[in-house]
Parts: C-alpha cells; sequence; structure tokens
C-alpha cells in the first residue's frame, strides 16, 4: 500500500484498539525486527503506535504495554531474544518520536550482557553435569572420581586393575 493508505489502515486499527472493539492481543502477531519487517509493514507500525499514543497518551499507553498479565502480546513488537532485535526496536521507537515506551527495554539492554554470561555459565554447568551423569551411566564413576581426566580411554583398559587396588 502507498503511505496514505498505510496510514488510514493504521489510524482504523488504532481506533478499534483504543476504544477495545478488537482485542490488544491482536498485537501479538506484528514482530519488529530487520529481518523480518519491510519499509511498508514499519510505516504501519509508526502510525499505529503514533495514532495510539495521540488517544491515550504515551503513559496510558506504556502502561498498557507493561502491564504484567500481558506480556506475551507485546513480545513480537517490543522482542527480548537478541540484543539486536531489541536494538533495533529502541532505534524505531526512538527515531518516531515514542522512545519513552522504550524505558524497560533499555534497561534490559544494559543488562544483556551480564545476562548472556550468566546464561553461558549455567548452560557450561548444566552441560558439564550432563557429561558427568552420562560417564555414570555408562560406568564410568569411578573415572570421573579421579582428578586425572585427561587419560579417560586408558583408563577403561586399565580401570579393573585400578579399582580393585584403590578399594
Amino acid at each position: 500500500l502507498e503511505t496514505g493508505k498505510l496510514r488510514n489502515v493504521a489510524s482504523l486499527f488504532g481506533h478499534l484498539l483504543v476504544t477495545d472493539a478488537i482485542p490488544w492481543s491482536v498485537m501479538d502477531c506484528m514482530r519488529l525486527t530487520e529481518e523480518e519487517t519491510t519499509s511498508s509493514s514499519r510505516i504501519f507500525i509508526k502510525y499505529l503506535f503514533q495514532e495510539l499514543s495521540a488517544s491515550l497518551g504515551v503513559f496510558k499507553l506504556a502502561e498498557r504495554i507493561n502491564d504484567p498479565s500481558t506480556p506475551m502480546w507485546y513480545d513480537g513488537i517490543f522482542p527480548k531474544d537478541t540484543q539486536a532485535n531489541l536494538r533495533f526496536a529502541i532505534n524505531f521507537f526512538t527515531s518516531i518520536g515514542l522512545g519513552g515506551l522504550t524505558d524497560k527495554m533499555r534497561e534490559l539492554y544494559k543488562e544483556m550482557p551480564r545476562i548472556a554470561a550468566e546464561n553461558a555459565k549455567t548452560h557450561a554447568a548444566a552441560a558439564a553435569d550432563f557429561a558427568a551423569r552420562q560417564r555414570i551411566l555408562r560406568g564410568g564413576a569411578s573415572s570421573s572420581d579421579s582428578s586425572d581426566g585427561d587419560s579417560s580411554s586408558d583408563s577403561d583398559s586399565s580401570s579393573s586393575s585400578d579399582s580393585s587396588s584403590s578399594s
């Protein structure tokens, strides 16, 4: 659609949302990322949110978006899955004059490196725990108890003689 028609359709949807003629859960079908949007879809989202903020005000719109009972409806429009998608959404809303909607996203963006490091640490610990459990299930419990894990292939052949002398 051309820009004027996009504006009219976005205004219609904005009006329907503001008057609760359609549920806000329809926002769930939108995804704002660089890869998944076109210029037309970004123009639609721009006009939609400008209409919503003009009708509700930025504060009331932010309250609606940050409502703890409905975060799943806005996960696509405010994606938090990757730092790149988060940054794109923050920049998008800031560029259309609605940066106030992204305050919580900005806090999350600052914390993402720390969260990623914690997740990596947790993942590494879980992987190590899984590997240890697999060794136990395969009967390699005695080799996992020793501090020398470098010779795991050699210890399998000599584990019977080592285990009888160490017990």
